[in-house]
């Protein structure tokens, strides 16, 4: 690709991050290709981690009632918070009173000294005898011209000629600060402790009421929402609430009284040197205000770079069998390393812009720190401080800074927790399933007889898609349901399952109307098995185990013989103990689809729903599928979803579905005798069965192997057998002679 190209490639890439981000406010055009980029990258950066974990740095929407909902977390443990505020002002005034207590040992030190030199005359200095009085130095220095040297002296507080050192004195203030600095970090280290211990509890307690809410929320709101949008508010977002809770509300809590108590002891001590380190204030805020929300800016781009690049790398590694074959992988490249670039000067640009609001801190810091020094020199030479209280202001200036720059640090911090707490709330706030009545029926050992009686049910109103839906289905029958994609075919099942409310009518479990029976009650009657079969973490017992708890080792062997599993089972190292790996890749999908048909089978349901349970496995796991389908079904009311048609030709009753609505039931060959909707769907699978075999003998010259709609599948599976099984080479040409699936359905 040529450096023309990728300029335009990266040009068009900018208009989608500048729409994206609306830059200037703007109004920037983009193509239905770019636009379905820009969503591709979010939807990357939702769904998956990167190299940056935790939501994108954001605002929240209404911050004031999403803050003070976030602090209300901790109401439960509001004693231990207050508790904790006690810890921090009390380990904050042992702070700011230990720069003031060490400045009086240096004022000891030193005013010490000076009575010594002032008692011996050492060092060209006036000599005076003991007991001389502070006042008779002050005089005698100023009338020999040491006037700085007089104010010094003036200014000294326990001075007494030829004292020397108090040593003892000097002792015990020692002690006294070693204690509070050691009082202080106790305090601060049980402050953290209880903290943590806060911070722990009330995540626990909000993934717990997330975790309920998920269980309570209607199937609808999981047809809305993506998936990798909800991951990222159950997991990333209430992470960086628990964070940001953890490290800025214990830290603000210390630093503002730190703040404030600096600020009572920096006054006392002089107020000229007050205002001075007061100066670096309004630095510090020009600096935020320029360099903020520059640096939060540029971390949102990076943000959106890196989920543009997420769905480059995806689309490349998903589809890299397709890259091989044409040929593209330069220009797979060439497409990532622009990508790739954008992402490097974004991360570039944002880190940057963070990086130097420290040192820019810190330099407002040391120029307050040099004008202190020189005025609080200058203040000592003249008697108006002592030593150690500039000293100990030095120490104060530093003290003042600190807890500044992490309140600013903790701004962007707050918001994005904010922001995170909004969306989390959002969902605790979503519309939840009506709950069961407390008086729900209880029905126990059923006939099983569905009923539906004039049900209409739409996902929109604007779209309705069953309008009135009436039929009865016997104990012991297999009901199947055909029609097109879109037909209600899979929604039918839902309302019965009750994922989803009816807008009117019923539909009757044994007569009880299943609107007023407990969910958990209808779900434990019904068993289902779906079109991809899902195992969880575990053993093949456990997953088997998981549709009956109380389920027997015996049982569950029963239940594998029946259904083919046994077959498979004892060839793996540990049997039944032997642990499904991620996505259980270490057994096959139609292993899977027969795990989860034992599944069911183990569960006893009275009323059995498969839902395309075959669809995507091969022509000799199909048979067995059946088989083990077949026995599920025996003495049970069946409802299954097919759109292969032989599959279902032995149905007792045959729905076809239209638009939502029954236009045709009954047997199969009933309804071929009827050549309606049903004999068109049967009339295109044949069509399509007759072009492959057409297609088929004009390739290789000779006629497929064939078996007739009549044909049953032991005939099949005989035949399969004596040409040496499915995908066995039966010709000296070395051609397959098992024929498409389509073509033994003929």
């Amino acid at each position: 690709m040529s450096g023309e190209n990728i300029d335009k490639k990266a040009a068009r890439r900018e208009r989608i991050a500048a729409a994206r981000a609306g830059t200037a406010g703007a109004e920037v055009e983009m193509t239905d290709a770019e636009k379905e980029e820009a969503e591709l990258a979010e939807k990357a950066r939702l769904e998956g981690g990167g190299m940056f974990d935790g939501p994108a740095p954001g605002k929240a929407d209404h911050f004031g009632p999403s803050f003070a909902r976030m602090i209300g977390l901790l109401r439960p443990s509001a004693l231990w918070f207050v508790l904790v505020s006690i810890f921090g002002a009390i380990g904050v005034v042992l702070s700011v009173a230990a720069p003031k207590v060490l400045g009086e040992a240096t004022n000891i030190v030193y005013e010490g000294f000076i009575s010594h030199v002032l008692g011996t005359g050492v060092g060209g200095a006036p000599g005076f005898p003991e007991g001389t009085s502070k006042e008779q130095v002050v005089e005698a220095l100023r009338g020999a011209g040491q006037d700085e040297f007089a104010n010094m002296v003036g200014a000294m507080q326990n001075f007494s000629v030829g004292a020397g050192v108090d040593f003892e004195r000097l002792r015990w203030i020692i002690v006294a600060v070693l204690a509070i600095y050691l009082v202080s970090a106790v305090l601060s280290w049980l402050q953290g402790y209880v903290i943590n211990v806060i911070m722990v509890r009330t995540m626990w307690r909000l993934r717990e009421d997330v975790e309920a809410k998920i269980n309570r929320l209607p199937l609808s709101y999981f047809d809305k929402v993506q998936r990798g949008e909800l991951i990222s508010r159950v997991t990333n977002d209430i992470d960086n609430i628990t964070q940001t809770m953890q490290q800025s509300l214990s830290g603000a809590l210390t630093s503002v009284l730190t703040v404030v108590g600096v600020l009572i002891m920096m006054f006392s001590i002089s107020w000229q040197l007050a205002l001075v380190a007061l100066v670096s204030l309004p630095l510090m805020g020009v600096i935020f205000g320029i360099i903020g929300p520059r640096s939060q800016k540029a971390f949102g781009i990076q943000w959106r770079k890196v989920g543009r690049l997420n769905a480059r790398v995806e689309e490349a590694f998903s589809g890299h069998a397709l890259v091989k074959v044409f040929g593209r992988e330069q220009d797979a490249l060439d497409r990532f390393q622009v990508e790739n670039e954008e992402l490097f000067q974004a991360s570039f640009k944002a880190q940057f812009l963070s990086g130097i609001i420290m040192p820019a801190m810190m330099f407002i810091g040391n120029l307050t720190y040099v004008g202190i020094a020189v005025l609080g020199g200058l203040m000592v030479a003249g008697g108006n401080l002592r030593l150690g209280d500039v000293q100990a202001f030095i120490q104060y200036s530093q003290q003042f800074s600190q807890p500044l720059s992490e309140l600013g640090g903790m701004a962007a911090v707050v918001q994005s927790g904010t922001a995170s707490a909004e969306r989390v709330f959002d969902f605790l706030d979503a519309d939840e399933q009506d709950p069961d009545a407390e008086d729900a029926p209880t029905v126990d050992g059923g006939r099983g007889v569905i009923e539906f009686e004039h049900v209409a049910f739409s996902y929109s109103e604007d779209r309705p898609l069953i309008r009135d839906l009436s039929f009865r289905v016997e104990p012991g029958q297999t009901v199947a349901i055909v029609g097109p994609t879109g037909a209600g075919k899979t929604t039918l099942v839902n309302l019965i399952m009750r994922f989803y409310e009816l807008n009117s009518g019923r539909i009757l479990l044994d007569g009880q109307d299943i609107a007023e029976m407990a969910r958990d009650d209808l779900r434990r009657r019904t068993g289902m098995v779906l079109q991809d079969p899902w195992l969880f973490g575990g053993t093949i017992r456990d997953n088997i185990r998981y549709g009956n708890e109380s389920a027997s080792d015996e049982e569950i062997a029963t239940a594998a013989a029946a259904t083919y599993v046994d077959r498979f089972v004892h060839s793996l190292p540990d049997g039944y103990d032997t642990v499904l790996d991620e996505d259980a890749s270490n057994v096959s999908a139609g292993e899977r689809q027969l795990i989860t048909i034992a599944r069911a089978f183990v569960a006893q349901p009275s009323i059995l729903i498969l839902d395309e349970a075959t669809s995507a496995v091969d022509t000799r796991t199909e048979l067995l599928l059946q088989q083990a389908m077949a026995a599920l079904r025996s003495g049970r009311t069946s409802f299954v979803i097919a759109h292969r048609l032989s599959t279902i030709r032995d149905a007792d009753l045959i729905l076809v579905m239209e638009h939502g609505d029954i236009v045709e039931q009954g047997d199969h060959d009933a309804l071929i005798a009827k050549q309606g909707a049903y004999w068109r769907l049967y009339q295109s699978q044949f069509e399509q069965a007759a072009t492959d075999l057409d297609a088929e003998e004009a390739l290789t010259g000779a006629t497929p192997v064939i078996f007739t709609g009549e044909a049953d599948e032991a005939e099949r599976a005989d035949a399969e057998s004596a040409d040496g099984g499915p995908g066995k080479a039966a010709d000296a040409e070395g051609r397959d002679p098992a024929a498409s699936e389509a073509d033994r359905r003929r």
